[in-house]
């Protein structure tokens, strides 16, 4: 396998340095914008399969020709949402399989966006699975942490855990504190803004998908491994797209830990206007509000040495058991900071994200992942893949819960 991952940031580096430590591939290299970051994470491997390019993420046509030039049997996404397209598009062009970690960006209802769904996320990708069919190859979307593992631990309890799903939650917690910042967040404010402030999805089966306001249905969950209780809010997100797609069930949410500061600073970012993407013009140039508060927030990936805590990216499932009995498990995986830094030099919300497209390459590069058209991570037997997780050294999961009433 021939590789070319697009965006050379905190988890393209990641991707880069997990994949160096496996033999699955012949080629990769490293593309971004900014040639030197892509030329220092490709030196930073230490391994000759690896080089560097540079390229812009914007453009189709450019992503195309390199990934034919390198002979790419896999484009791998690493760059931010606002991509996913062009990436998209260019690897189709280039007739290689697409990987990402988080798909073609939602458009609201133009005017009732907090109860219906407008175009939602992955819905251009999805619009284009028959002429991905149709070639013989694969774009496996979603493929990260959440969405991806999530989606995956939502596979695995309905094949081996459910004879009956009621409800898929994904939930996300944390404790992670960073000194010397009073605010920093430990991901790309960029997709956190575009995540916390769009109308959050849900999908019921007899409703359909539906939206609400954002940061609605609070609730209290108890992490695992030390986290303990943190109140969780509705986020757009993947999963809620991907999930019913594949999974027999009746509902579908994700819910996201953020704490009532980060709801404050959204709220207040929204109220500003900061939180927009179309540019202003200052001083002679033209900017965009986000691009400017993720240019003056500290860049998450050079956080890890200041990052304390552990990470939670996990999915609640409650149905009926192989016994018929009511069941509830919450399958997870935590990620201990200090112990990312130590073992991989990524900081825990990285490394937990980039791990896991990298397994995902392996199964399809010895063929036990197989697939044409765009498909979720649901799609495909989750046994292999958490076997193999496991065996890189990140072991996932599950705890009884009460089932709910």
């Amino acid at each position: 396998m021939r590789i070319l991952v697009v965006g050379a940031g905190g988890v393209g580096g990641a991707i880069a340095t997990a994949s160096a430590r496996r033999e699955f591939f012949e080629h990769c290299t490293v593309a971004d914008i900014d040639g030197g970051r892509a030329t220092a994470v490709a030196e930073g491997t230490g391994d000759r399969r690896f080089d560097a390019a540079t390229v812009d993420a914007s453009d189709a046509g450019a992503i195309a020709e390199l990934a034919r030039s390198v002979r790419a049997d896999v484009v791998m996404n690493a760059a931010d949402p606002r991509f996913v397209m062009p990436i998209f598009d260019a690897a189709f062009a280039a007739d290689a399989h697409y990987l990402d970690m988080a798909m073609s960006l939602s458009r609201r209802h133009p005017t009732e966006p907090f109860s219906r769904t407008g175009v939602m996320l992955g819905d251009e990708q999805f619009a284009r699975s028959a002429d991905w069919e149709d070639r013989g190859r694969l774009a496996l979307c979603g493929i990260g942490v959440e969405p991806g593992l999530s989606d995956i631990f939502a596979r695995y309890a309905r094949d081996h855990l459910f004879s009956e799903v009621h409800e898929v939650g994904v939930r996300d917690g944390a404790n992670l504190e960073v000194e010397g910042y009073a605010f920093a967040p430990t991901f790309s404010i960029w997709t956190t803004i575009e995540e916390c402030l769009n109308p959050p999805l849900i999908w019921e089966r007899e409703r359909g998908w539906y939206t609400t306001e954002p940061f609605s249905e609070p609730e209290v969950f108890d992490f695992p491994e030390g986290i303990g209780p943190v109140e969780c809010v509705n986020v757009e997100h993947e999963e809620v797209a991907l999930i019913p797609r594949w999974i027999d069930c009746d509902r579908v949410t994700f819910k996201y830990g953020l704490g009532e500061e980060f709801i404050d600073v959204l709220r207040t970012l929204h109220k500003l206007g900061l939180d927009s993407t179309d540019p202003v013009e200052v001083r002679g140039q033209r900017v965009s509000p986000r691009d400017v508060v993720a240019a003056a927030l500290p860049n998450p990936a050079h956080l890890g040495d200041r990052m304390h805590g552990r990470t939670c990216a996990g999915t609640y499932v409650t149905g009926l058991g192989p016994d018929g009995a009511p069941r509830a498990v919450y399958l997870f995986h935590v990620s201990d900071n200090d112990e990312c830094m130590a073992r991989h030099g990524s900081q825990a919300v990285v490394w937990q994200t980039a791990i896991n497209p990298v397994v995902a390459m392996e199964l399809i590069a010895d063929g036990t992942w197989s697939g044409t058209g765009v498909l979720g991570p649901e799609a495909f037997d989750a046994v292999p893949f958490l076997d193999r997780l496991r065996d890189s050294g990140e072991p996932w999961g599950m705890e009884e819960r009460t089932p709910p009433a």
